[in-house]
Order: structure tokens, then C-alpha cells, then sequence
């Protein structure tokens, strides 16, 4: 069983950097495919980003402003935001799965284990 912590969210200004970390603890890190999803308000879950044997993966509306990467040695996976929009506000969720994937849209019943989330919220 996998866990996964998410932390770095915060608040922060239209055009500003963030980056968000996700540690996990209880199995072998870098046999997962790791992936980022969000849910904004009233909103379903969405992909960000993912990182696989295959790729590295970003859905539309951050490429070239995200950046997914990942630490074996700390068993951490990061994304790094720049110029942030206020569309980009949302809770954002690491989730880890066994299965190799590949595309610009991770379906979330792919994913077999899942953070509690980290709020990012930017401002205009």
C-alpha cells in the first residue's frame, strides 16, 4: 500500500511560480507511474501531468508552463508552475499507479492510489 503526501500549495499572484511536492512512503517509488491531477470548484477532477516509461505527459492548458519531475532517491515527484493564471486555482492531487500510460489524458480509474490534495489558489 502506497501512501502519498502532498505539500508546497499556497496562495500566490497572477504570473507567479509555485511548486508542489508529493512524498510517498510504503512502496517502491520508482515502480509507479506518477501523475498530477486537479479539481477546481464545482469542477470534475482533471489530468495535469504525468510522468511514464512512455513520456512525460501535460494536458493543454499547461504546456510550457509546467513541469513535472521526479526524485527516486527521495521518493518524491514535484510540479513546478510558472506563470500561473487564476484559471489554475484548485486542489491539486498527486496519484500513483502500476499501469504504464501514455497520452495527454490520464483517466483518474488508472490511477490506483491518490494524496489527499494541496490547495493552490492564485489571485488576478
Amino acid at each position: 500500500q502506497v501512501q502519498l503526501v502532498e505539500s508546497g500549495g499556497g496562495l500566490v499572484q497572477a504570473g507567479g511560480s509555485l511548486r508542489v511536492s508529493c512524498t510517498a512512503s510504503g512502496g517502491t517509488f520508482s515502480s509507479y507511474t506518477m501523475g498530477w491531477f486537479r479539481q477546481a470548484p464545482g469542477k470534475e477532477r482533471e489530468f495535469v501531468a504525468g510522468l511514464s516509461r512512455f513520456g512525460i505527459y501535460y494536458t493543454d492548458s499547461v504546456k510550457g508552463r509546467f513541469t513535472i519531475s521526479r526524485d527516486n532517491a527521495k521518493n518524491t515527484q514535484y510540479l513546478q508552475m510558472n506563470r500561473l493564471e487564476p484559471e489554475d486555482t484548485a486542489v491539486y492531487y498527486c496519484a500513483a499507479t502500476v499501469t504504464s500510460i501514455r497520452g495527454d489524458n490520464w483517466p483518474r480509474a488508472l490511477m490506483d492510489y491518490w494524496g489527499k490534495g494541496t490547495l493552490v489558489t492564485v489571485s488576478s
